[in-house]
């Protein structure tokens, strides 16, 4: 008696495949051809990995077929598509930090240097930033830590997009820029997303970006600390071997009043004050070359005789700053007179056995 299609589909309905169903029912047979006592057709898994796991139903299906009296059966299998792609780890940034016991250093780093500033719109972030590509021009290996949790402009300023990876949902893989590695919750989230973070969150974020950050092997780190005396500062400094902070200002009044805040924190964290900068120092018109003192002139150098520490150098305030700042390309990553006061500011570090 001749096989019929409805014999062979009616005998495969019978043959049960892994996950549940027949080969039937699952609808797994393709290109079914009887002729004569010929059979031949293929059962198509979904992927490579699925069709490795059918051997046994495809010889299950030949052996069937033949009892129908077929001389001949050819039973293929074959994959729809490739296999899926491992879903990549889940990694959470914020959190409750977790208990330690003391300061804890970071794998691979030998010093640590915190920007600071007692207020916003000194220019702390331009100054972390420039001042890292500087040290790496000078030739040292540098990483920097936008700590900045609610108000990130590192990424921006240092020209990087992209998210960073993880290979297990621990380690993070950090990005990098100019001859800097680089880390930012800015990374993390869309540009336009507010962080809405309670001071824990917070802190958990920073520790997991100090102690899962996989750094590599640096001469320094900079973390670019937000303005204030608050949480941020607090976990840096009693959660970490800090080597020292720097603190920024402009020259006037109003800005020395809040650094005199942060150095005084920081004196009551046991955490070395290294220097002062002075930033937006001087402003040179680019038309008629007359220098003009628009936020005051030597402020700065002058707090750092009365409190006793050394005074790092001047940045003046041009619009070139600005204009690579925004184009993601810092200033000292060039040529000219900022990026000169930069690259001194680095070989002041660095002779100073700082960084």
């Amino acid at each position: 008696m001749a096989v019929t299609k409805a014999a062979v589909l009616s005998a495969l309905e019978r043959i049960a495949v892994p996950g549940g169903g027949t080969l039937v029912s699952r609808d797994l047979v393709r290109a079914l051809v009887i002729e004569g006592e010929s059979v031949r057709f293929v059962i198509e898994a979904a992927d490579p990995d699925q069709a490795r796991g059918m051997e046994e139903a495809r010889a299950a299906a030949e052996a069937a077929v033949r009892a129908l009296g077929a001389d001949r059966v050819s039973v293929a299998l074959t994959a729809h598509g490739p296999a899926p792609k491992a879903a990549a780890p889940s990694l959470k940034i914020g959190g409750h930090p977790k208990p330690q016991a003391g300061p804890q250093r970071v794998a691979g780093v030998d010093r640590i240097l915190a920007v600071a500033s007692g207020k916003g719109g000194v220019g702390k972030s331009t100054v972390s930033s420039n001042l890292a590509v500087a040290l790496a021009r000078a030739g040292r290996r540098v990483g920097l830590l936008d700590a900045d949790i609610y108000g990130p402009s590192q990424p921006r300023m240092m020209g990087v997009t992209g998210r960073p990876a993880s290979p297990d949902g621990q380690t993070i893989l950090p990005l990098s820029a100019h001859g800097v590695t680089l880390m930012s919750i800015g990374l993390m989230v869309k540009e336009t997303e507010a962080v809405v973070w309670r001071g824990p969150m917070l802190m958990g974020a920073l520790q997991q970006m100090l102690g899962q950050v996989a750094w590599g092997e640096l001469d320094v780190l900079i973390v670019d600390l937000p303005p204030g005396t608050g949480d941020v500062q607090l976990t840096l400094c009693q959660r970490t071997h800090l080597t020292g902070a720097l603190v920024v200002s402009t020259p006037q009044d109003v800005a020395l009043l809040d650094a005199r805040r942060a150095i005084d924190m920081f004196g009551r964290l046991k955490t070395p004050v290294l220097g002062l900068i002075e930033n937006m120092s001087t402003f040179v018109c680019p038309h008629c070359g007359q220098s003009s003192d628009i936020f005051g002139h030597g402020g700065v150098r002058d707090e750092a005789a009365r409190i006793g520490v050394p005074f790092l150098g001047e940045i003046p305030l041009a619009l070139e700053v600005r204009i690579a700042g925004d184009a993601g390309t810092p200033v000292a990553a060039g040529d000219g007179p900022i990026a000169e006061a930069y690259a001194r500011l680095a070989h002041r570090l660095i002779a100073g056995g700082m960084a």
